[in-house]
């Protein structure tokens, strides 16, 4: 019986280096953001779809997508992101589920769904558990910063349309507090991969 686990959690919280070490303890990792970009390759419906919603503008003229102009759009209107995550969500869910099958058919007993948005896509409900990745606003900016190189307002307008961690706590089986070292970090999550594994 094959066990899947929701990963999720705010942005700059360092989920994936969370998915990284639980691949690293032996789990499968199915990757949703991998699985939307797929998605949204040229030529496929979910990507036509976009296009007729957000215009051709959100389309590159390679016909790939233009996630920077699509970001500046639903991150700074909440009705925008709900009309994109309407569309994209069950293209992304179809991927999932058959990335899922694959691997269970492949033998994996723990497999690991990394979803930043898994519970506004509905993905929470196929997973047995959900562990979801905190940390502190100033951290999660300044990592984020870093990473991405956007401004402050745009991490300000992208905090405000995700969730907050009163959510993540209350619909989450476990909370790992990403606010201090890489080395914290991997002994949280190998303590709960452990305790996983031992059911």
């Amino acid at each position: 019986m094959t066990q899947l686990i929701g990963l999720t959690g705010q942005s700059g919280a360092g989920k994936s280096l969370v998915s990284d070490i639980f691949r690293q303890n032996g789990f499968a990792v199915v990757d949703a953001d991998l699985c939307s970009r797929e998605a949204v390759e040229p030529g496929s419906k979910c990507l036509t779809e976009i296009a007729e919603i957000f215009g051709e503008k959100v389309i590159n003229s390679d016909k790939t997508l233009n996630r920077k102009v699509l970001a500046e759009i639903v991150f700074s209107d909440k009705s925008e992101l709900k009309k994109l995550n309407t569309v994209m969500h069950p293209f992304i869910l179809d991927i999932v589920c058959k990335k899922i099958r694959e691997l269970q058919n492949k033998g994996y007993k723990f497999i690991i769904l990394d979803a930043p948005t898994l519970f506004e896509s509905k993905a929470d409900d196929i997973c047995d558990l959900i562990i979801s990745v905190t940390a502190k606003e100033d951290i999660r900016k300044k990592r984020i910063s870093e990473r991405d190189g956007i401004s402050e307002e745009n991490i300000e307008k992208r905090f405000k349309s995700q969730n907050s961690e009163d959510f993540f706590i209350k619909n989450s089986n476990y909370i790992i507090k990403n606010n201090s070292s890489i080395d914290e970090l991997r002994e949280k999550t190998e303590k709960i991969a452990e305790k996983i594994q031992k059911g």
